[in-house]
């Protein structure tokens, strides 16, 4: 398979390189990551999100310069058409695009998938998918080390690809496997500065969002220590009272978690149209499958999520009695 890839991109060709929804910091870093790595080697490189990017790492190399389809669709659609080759990154399932996937789905182009989640959906030509990868950017370095090219990556290149790793794992804390560490260590040794970028990525809050943290944390936290689980809400008045915009609440799941006794956590809101969840888990138990089975979502066995048109009320009542079931199972 790499060497078929190996030729597709051996002469220059119009790329186009689509990740998910809301993209998150694997998602920006790996499709940036590749981008500048495919254009050193020639290539028309052209980088879609079906929305915007968190306001955190607008600090990325070319991010102002990727096409946001829900604000340019006519635009994202052309490249799609024009496209020789399309990288699908950080996501299976063409519906994770909304409506850029029936643009992918109709292309000719060659299509290639890299991505860590399970069961990818066949809609490509080629897949590279390994579950127990940290992270899409730790497969684009592999990718890249499986061409033989290890030496295009430069520092500006490792920064994008180390932000993935950075906050797939919650720097280092999860998702990790000793190839992970390899995989830094080489991009450490390309230049990569991970101290800066730990501090561009986490200490770059506004002072909107610690007042967001602190009424979450004072007032719509609740603690469920039978189940050792807890949930933290937010309703349409918070979003509105607060101004929260894509990206400010970022992260907010993960402060459940540093309580002692809690192995499940729960972040629930309350969108115009939908009720999203965010779930998070300790060791063995897995909120891919609570997601699946209950929000109609998925993800990884300890960070997943989901969508459900229902009340707010409904979510979180639903959260708590399917709860037990996946903490008593490994407790």
């Amino acid at each position: 398979m790499i060497r078929e890839i190996k030729d597709l991109i051996s002469v220059p060709k119009d790329v186009v390189i689509l990740s998910h929804r809301n993209p998150d910091g694997d998602a920006l870093g790996s499709s940036l990551g590749l981008q500048l790595f495919l254009e050193r080697k020639g290539h028309r490189v052209y980088v879609i999100t079906p929305s915007e990017y968190p306001h955190s790492f607008g600090f990325l190399p070319k991010i102002d310069k990727i096409v946001i389809s829900d604000e340019d669709k006519s635009r994202a659609i052309e490249l799609i058409k024009n496209a020789d080759l399309i990288f699908c990154l950080d996501f299976n399932g063409l519906d994770r695009i909304d409506k850029m996937g029936e643009y992918v789905h109709a292309s000719r182009a060659k299509k290639i998938m890299i991505d860590h989640h399970l069961d990818p959906e066949p809609f490509v030509d080629f897949t590279i998918s390994e579950t127990e990868a940290s992270s899409t950017c730790e497969l684009v370095f592999l990718f890249i080390k499986d061409l033989d090219e290890v030496e295009k990556i430069d520092p500006i290149i490792g920064e994008c690809l180390f932000a993935g790793i950075i906050t797939d794992t919650g720097s280092f804390k999860y998702n990790t496997r000793p190839l992970t560490y390899e995989v830094a260590a080489a991009l450490k040794n390309r230049g990569v500065d991970d101290y800066w970028l730990q501090d561009k990525i986490y200490n770059s809050l506004q002072e909107k969002q610690l007042r967001i943290l602190g009424h979450c944390l004072a007032n719509r936290m609740e603690v469920l220590p039978q189940f050792r689980a807890g949930l933290i809400y937010l309703t349409k008045e918070d979003y509105k009272d607060f101004d929260i915009q894509r990206g400010d609440t970022e992260g907010i799941v993960n402060y459940l978690l540093m309580m002692k006794n809690i192995d499940v956590a729960a972040f629930i809101t309350e969108q115009p149209t939908i009720i999203k969840i965010s779930l998070r888990s300790k060791g063995d138990i897995s909120v891919q499958e609570m997601a699946r089975k209950h929000f109609n979502g998925g993800g990884h066995k300890n960070a997943a999520g989901g969508g459900v048109y229902a009340h707010l009320s409904d979510i979180i009542n639903r959260f708590k009695k399917e709860v037990s079931n996946y903490v008593n199972s490994v407790h």
